[in-house]
This record gives structure tokens, C-alpha cells and sequence, in this order.
């Protein structure tokens, strides 16, 4: 099947009037719904479902200032556009959903940082804390070397910043 002039003026005429890939392969006659799909883009028509451009996300977030014996709460809110499909004409309506706030509760805890014993590599045993400070090819590098009891490499406040909680790493995603 050509693709003559007058062919291509009535489906420019006809997918401007809205009508289905289907509905204009039949009036054509002699031409797939695929077929004029494909004209459609080669043409770069104008996708008939959108008025106007999608509205941006936008996100408001809002935080209460942290304090050591409170918990802090944090505020999302989100605007969502959502596109649904009305019937075979793969005409598409666009409409606001209502914002969702969420709210976040995290306990803060008091922080102590330890005193760093600031061993060197030689130093080190099983029995202490091998988190590095500083850059490894400076002089003054070293190792925290407090005690680790029966928690692995780190101290206790070492492995805390190391060792995230499973379900945190799930929240994040």
C-alpha cells in the first residue's frame, strides 16, 4: 500500500478528529491499525491525549528542629498526576491525586563519640577497634583502637555508623 498525498491528508484530518488507529485503518481501507501507527510517528503527530504538559512532582518536606530527649518528626507531602486510559482509544485523562502526608518518627539518642586511642596498624589485636581515621598515606594515620567486646571489627559506636539495621535499608529504597 502507497502512502499517497490525499491518503496522508485524511489521516492527519481524521487523528486530529480523535479517532482510534482502528477507526482510521477501516475508513482508509487497505491499511492496518499498525500501519497507521507507524505513519502517525514517521508524521510526528501530535499525541491527541494531553491538552497541556504534565504538571512537575512537587515535594514539601518539613522537619521540628531535633532535641536529645525527643523524637524527631518529619512531614512528606507529594502531588502525584496520574494517567488512565479511557476505553480502546487509548485517549489519556489526566487528574490530581489528593496529597499524601506521611509522617516519619525517629528516636534520637544521646551520642557519645569515643576518645580515639589512636593505634598504629601494629598496634591492633583482635580485641580492638579497627576503624581508620584520617588518610591512609598521611603520617598521622591510625586506628581507634578502643575495645570491641563480641561485636565484630568496631567498637560499639563504630559499628553502629558502619552497620546499618536491615529494615532501615528497606525503608530507604
Amino acid at each position: 500500500m502507497n502512502w499517497t498525498d490525499e491518503r496522508v491528508e485524511l489521516l492527519r484530518k481524521l487523528w486530529s478528529e480523535g479517532l482510534s488507529a482502528s477507526q482510521i485503518a477501516a475508513q482508509l481501507g487497505g491499511v492496518s491499525r499498525n500501519a497507521v501507527i507507524g505513519k502517525v510517528h514517521r508524521l510526528k503527530l501530535s499525541s491527541r491525549g494531553r491538552a497541556t504538559a504534565a504538571p512537575t512532582r512537587q515535594k514539601k518536606a518539613t522537619a521540628t528542629a531535633p532535641s536529645a530527649t525527643k523524637s524527631v518528626q518529619r512531614t512528606v507531602t507529594t502531588t502525584r498526576t496520574v494517567t488512565a486510559t479511557i476505553g480502546a482509544t487509548a485517549l489519556q485523562a489526566q487528574f490530581d491525586v489528593e496529597p499524601v502526608a506521611r509522617h516519619y518518627i525517629r528516636p534520637v539518642e544521646n551520642v557519645v563519640v569515643p576518645i580515639s586511642r589512636r593505634l598504629q596498624l601494629i598496634q591492633l589485636s583482635e580485641r580492638t577497634c579497627k576503624w581508620p581515621n584520617g588518610d591512609p598515606l598521611s603520617e598521622d594515620f591510625n586506628f581507634c583502637g578502643n575495645d570491641v567486646g563480641d561485636s565484630g571489627p568496631y567498637c560499639g559506636y563504630h559499628s553502629k555508623v558502619a552497620f546499618q539495621p536491615a529494615s532501615e535499608r528497606r525503608k530507604a529504597r
